[in-house]
């Protein structure tokens, strides 16, 4: 079925959006334009909604509003949006009684004309997405980038052409219900995330594992074998398999050959650059270039894949430096939403021991190897949000932690901890938010969080 078919299809049809977020809105509206008889489902109130609902009643779209919004939920056709739990009463009720119970990612990947490149992962996915779309436009393609980064593709399908290429981003969230696999899929690495979501870690390493197990003889998986999970998705893959490793050699991927980024594929070794010359920092950084070497291998030439990992400064909320203040520095990471991502990201990034903001909503992680880290590459631990105790017991039970060593304070708020890094820092210090922590108990997302600390961080006098 292709784009017209399907509008066509949908005409008619009673069509249900649950949720009326980032990447449903845009949909609501098409809908209701291509005749189909939409519902509009969000737990907001009106006043909450605010211009949006008015909006949406000019077009004939009902609403259905508050904490109530999924009753009734007898529609066709119900989309739900990405945060929502798959496995959720009224969507198995909708699924029993007949309903399509769908997606905005699971739709365009039945109707998306051309190749498509997608990335999951615990950690890294939005930098190694945006490191492909940006190799892919220096060798001169048209991209379309989205997902779980920027604008959804859905709405934009009409304007893709088959010559063009779409890079995605996606999340468990995304994948858990997902029965089609991109051309070439790529998985960072997977580590305990989303347990507040989820059933289990099984649940979610099966999510993960959707982006290549519906992928045919033809099509490319890109793999971490330096994580235990992702190398293990090996033995199910179907085409093509490229691993990547900062440890040891890859005889089909890519590796370090001192200090020098390889790409090997059929006996050949291919020098790329030198992992010192990769802009943005840290070793994350540069498997996340190994990851997008593979996924891009014969594609893209290997010169347009080195310059723009010679140029390419970094994804805002990404260990962005704000600014330097009296000799201090101060760093926004915060992408950094798991214990992985920040130990692995920001704490490994420089010799000697930072100030850490970290702490947010708690997703059910266990901080049992993140202790240790923090008590080696923390000089003053300032601890927030619902997390900040169970990050207080794990960095205090580790073999390193000595009395006061890192010394451990408490804040209120994102403005009040970094006046306490204010008061404690010297020349010469690190200051970063990387929370290892979602966001929700204090802000909308990590976007806003991380703004919120430019902009308090900019304050300081």
């Amino acid at each position: 079925m292709n784009t017209q078919e399907f509008y066509r299809f949908v005409r008619g049809k009673t069509v249900s959006f649950c949720g009326i977020g980032g990447s449903n809105l845009p949909l609501v509206k098409i809908f209701a334009e291509k005749g189909a008889l939409v519902t509009a489902r969000d737990r907001r109130t009106r006043e909450q909604l605010g211009g949006t609902a008015d909006e949406l009643e000019a077009l004939g779209v009902r609403l259905v509003l508050g904490e109530n919004y999924l009753a009734g939920l007898t529609e066709d056709i119900v989309f739900r949006t990405p945060g929502m739990k798959y496995h959720l009463s009224e969507l198995e009720a909708a699924r029993g009684r007949g309903a399509a119970v769908t997606s905005e990612m699971e739709v365009f990947f039945d109707l998306c004309p051309c190749r498509i490149v997608a990335v999951t992962g615990s950690d890294g996915k939005t930098t190694t997405t945006t490191i492909i779309a940006k190799m892919l436009e220096a060798a001169g393609r048209t991209v379309h980038l989205g997902g779980n980064i920027g604008a959804p593709l859905l709405p934009r399908v009409e304007e893709i052409r088959p010559e063009d290429i779409v890079v995605a981003e996606l999340s468990s969230f995304q994948l858990i219900s997902m029965r089609r696999s991109p051309d070439i899929a790529v998985v960072t690495n997977v580590t305990p995330n989303h347990l507040d979501m989820h059933k289990d870690m099984r649940e979610y390493v099966d999510a993960k594992k959707n982006i290549l197990l519906h992928q045919n003889a033809f099509s490319r998986t890109v793999l971490n074998a330096d994580n235990e999970i992702t190398a293990g998705f090996a033995a199910e893959t179907r085409g093509q398999t490229l691993m990547f490793s900062r440890k040891a050699r890859c005889e089909n991927g890519a590796w370090l050959k001192d200090g020098s980024v390889v790409v090997s594929v059929n006996g050949t070794d291919t020098p790329v650059l030198n992992s010192g010359e990769i802009r943005i920092p840290g070793a994350h950084n540069v498997e996340n270039y190994m990851a997008a070497f593979c996924a891009l291998w014969g594609i893209v030439p290997p010169e347009a894949m080195a310059r723009v990992a010679r140029t390419f400064g970094g994804v805002e909320h990404r260990a962005e430096l704000v600014r330097e203040l009296d000799g201090v520095r101060y760093y926004n990471d915060s992408i950094g939403t798991t214990p992985s991502r920040t130990a692995r990201g920001m704490l490994s990034l420089f010799p000697r021991k930072i100030i850490l903001i970290a702490g947010g909503y708690d997703k059910k992680i266990p901080f049992d190897s993140f202790g240790p880290v923090v008590a080696d590459k923390v000089k003053t631990l300032v601890l927030m949000g619902a997390t900040a105790g169970k990050i207080e017991e794990s960095v205090c039970r580790a073999p390193g932690y000595r009395e006061n060593n890192p010394k451990i304070l408490h804040a209120s708020s994102l403005k009040e901890a970094v006046e306490l890094c204010r008061a404690e820092a010297v020349p010469g210090d690190i200051v970063a938010l990387s929370p290892a922590c979602a966001s929700f108990d204090m802000f909308p997302n990590y976007e806003t969080r991380g703004e919120m600390f430019r902009d308090f961080v900019n304050e300081l006098k």
